[in-house]
């Protein structure tokens, strides 16, 4: 799944289209579609203009001229692509006045949602990971009583942070994935902190991870996946030690760790 440094790659990439107008839309699959009727929507975004693009959490929010906003979420497999031909999982397209974006989703789980008022789903989510200071974080995270690993994929907690970069995180900070939050001494989460900060500055300035299929709007993939310190790196030995890293399962997720950095 796209996470933040993801995401944010993509919006970049399709910010340019803020001042265009949205001459129509086509929605093609009504199982992206969040409580909107495909006619409606498309009546409603004709003739609209492109007054913002931004990212909050995975979400990106275009923010509509003379009010109103669309939101997409890139659910596993979605993408966003300027300009080509529509294919077969093409569930979406934009007609803009100079140009088209389309909305791409393979495994169909992410989803398109158009509102009137910010979204609320959206305005539920907790602090921006680049943003929130050391003590907001420091207290936020002593008030919690939990496993670390989960507490970071808790998107009330941080919005924007999943898997590929909480692992990536805690390996920096040495904090192991299943340490409780209310053991964690002030300083290691300084290091904590500190770490999530530049694994994200580090991806996005990498156009983010390509695992699987994801590239940002016009195709490029990332390469920050060359990077990786633990995640997806089982049995192969720690970069620092040597010591063969682990996976254990937090959540339902698999979360990779050197035993030997990342102590409880």
């Amino acid at each position: 799944m796209p996470e933040l440094p993801e995401v944010e790659t993509v919006v970049r990439s399709i910010r340019p289209l803020v001042g265009r107008r949205i001459v129509s839309a086509e929605f093609r699959n009504l199982r992206v579609l969040r409580g909107g009727d495909p006619d409606r929507m498309s009546a409603r975004l004709a003739g609209c203009r492109i007054a913002g693009v931004q990212r909050y959490g995975k979400f990106i929010v275009v923010s509509l001229g003379g009010g109103g906003y669309l939101m997409m979420h890139l659910g596993m497999t979605g993408r966003l692509l300027l300009g080509g031909l529509a294919g077969k999982h093409t569930h979406a397209i934009f007609t803009l006045d100079r140009g088209t974006l389309l909305y791409d989703d393979s495994r169909q789980f992410g989803s398109i949602e158009l509102s009137e008022d910010f979204p609320r789903r959206v305005a539920r989510l907790g602090p921006e990971p680049l943003e929130i200071t050391f003590d907001e974080f420091a207290d936020a995270l002593k008030q919690r009583r939990t496993r670390i690993k989960s507490l970071l994929l808790n998107q009330t907690f941080l919005r924007g942070l999943g898997n590929i970069y909480a692992d990536e995180a805690l390996f920096r900070a040495g904090i192991h994935p299943l340490a409780l939050t209310s053991r964690i001494r002030r300083d290691r989460i300084r290091k904590l902190h500190n770490a999530i900060i530049a694994v994200l500055t580090e991806a996005i300035a990498a156009g983010g991870s390509s695992i699987s299929d994801y590239v940002d709007a016009e195709g490029r993939k990332g390469f920050f996946q060359v990077s990786h310190r633990v995640y997806q790196r089982t049995g192969e030995p720690c970069v620092v030690c040597r010591t063969p890293i682990r996976r254990v399962i937090v959540i339902q997720r698999s979360s990779h760790f050197c035993p030997r950095c990342q102590r409880r």
